[in-house]
């Protein structure tokens, strides 16, 4: 049995892999095209929770404010930069990118350094909470949507869901492990390392796995998977 399929298998449920021009096709095109942008403008606005909380914003904020501090670039500039780069580590996991992955480099870090201006910067500690605690949720919640669109992997999320599907583990522990070694990476680079940056790294991969089974779009091919494995697909919940 091969590490795709014990993958699989191990999931709740599993789903098609598909190339970007067989996203574009599938049916639910409107509803899955509004989840996408919901879910990646979703997604930026909660990194700038994050780090405006100053408790601790996630392992690839810490990376982005790292390269920031080391090249001048604003912190969205430098969050879309890292995702280009990511890119590069899709080749020998063969992971297949759609129009979730090209929006994912523009819209993420835009939307990060919109919301940095609109919103206000917490005081008081009980504010710093309150920021910390939305941003927490919407960052595992907006991750799950995006994914849950079908449209393709961001960066980021391709290499999760890249490595799941090569060795056979389940997302929250693939997904941790990615998380601790940008985590470390950030942090030598000067990224500001906190409580709360602890515990993303250790429930990022739990939530995302959880919101999976409620924000994944179900397509017409995907029963075909279930019931007789023709298709490899990546675990997703």
């Amino acid at each position: 049995m091969t590490a795709t399929r014990r993958a699989d298998i191990a999931g709740h449920s599993v789903t098609r892999r598909m190339y970007a021009i067989e996203q574009l096709r599938a049916e639910k095109k409107v509803r899955r095209l509004t989840q996408l942008l919901l879910g990646l403008a979703g997604y930026g606005v909660s990194i700038t929770l994050l780090v405006e909380s100053s408790l601790g914003a996630s392992s690839w904020n810490i990376l982005a404010e790292g390269v920031a501090l080391h090249s001048g670039l604003t912190f969205g500039r430098a969050t879309n930069i890292i995702a280009v780069v990511v890119l590069l580590f899709w080749i020998p996991l063969r992971e297949l990118p759609g129009l979730g992955t090209v929006l994912n480099v523009v819209l993420v870090g835009t939307a990060a350094d919109l919301a940095a201006v609109a919103l206000p910067t917490p005081t008081t500690l009980p504010q710093q909470l309150l920021c910390y605690g939305v941003g927490l949720v919407m960052l595992t919640w907006f991750d799950a949507v995006y994914l849950g669109a079908r449209f393709g992997p961001g960066p980021r999320d391709g290499l999760m869901t890249g490595a799941v599907r090569v060795t056979g583990r389940p997302i929250w522990m693939v997904r941790t492990g990615i998380e601790v070694v940008v985590l470390t990476i950030g942090w030598i680079l000067g990224g500001t390392v906190g409580l709360g940056t602890v515990l993303i790294a250790v429930v990022m991969g739990p939530f995302v796995q959880l919101f999976l089974r409620v924000t994944t779009v179900r397509l017409a091919g995907d029963r075909q998977v279930e019931d007789t494995g023709d298709v490899p697909a990546p675990k997703i919940s």
